[in-house]
């Protein structure tokens, strides 16, 4: 039987495994903490595309208020919790959103940040 109290490698390892845990996005419960999104800029449409692997359509839930959008999502390994500050206003009520195989596409319509106001 080996005897593993005074193994001069196991805190080489836990680094190994803090490092991993850190790249891959999970913490120590093994969910993930952070969502890859993409956000793509279309002229006069914003499109984002996050990567959420592990979660089902029934599981994601999504918000926005024109300026950040939140996207909660929970399977069974995996939960994300991710607020994207959007880099233009965007009209929320014009949201289309699709989910295949684990990708989330959301496309929103941009509206201007300001109006031009008329001199009499």
């Amino acid at each position: 039987m080996r005897d593993d109290r005074d193994d001069p490698f196991d805190d080489f390892f836990d680094g190994i495994e803090r490092m991993m845990d850190e790249m891959t996005g999970s913490d120590a419960t093994g969910f993930a903490t952070e969502t890859h999104v993409d956000v793509y800029d279309e002229g006069s449409s914003l499109r984002l595309v996050a990567d959420l692997p592990g979660v089902t359509k029934d599981g994601v839930e999504l918000q926005c208020d024109g300026e950040v959008l939140t996207i909660s999502a929970a399977g069974d390994r995996r939960e994300y919790d991710e607020r994207v500050r959007l880099p233009a206003r965007v009209d929320e009520h014009s949201a289309s959103a699709s989910f295949n195989n684990g990708i989330l596409q959301v496309t929103f319509e941009k509206i201007d940040d300001s109006a031009s106001i008329d001199l009499e």
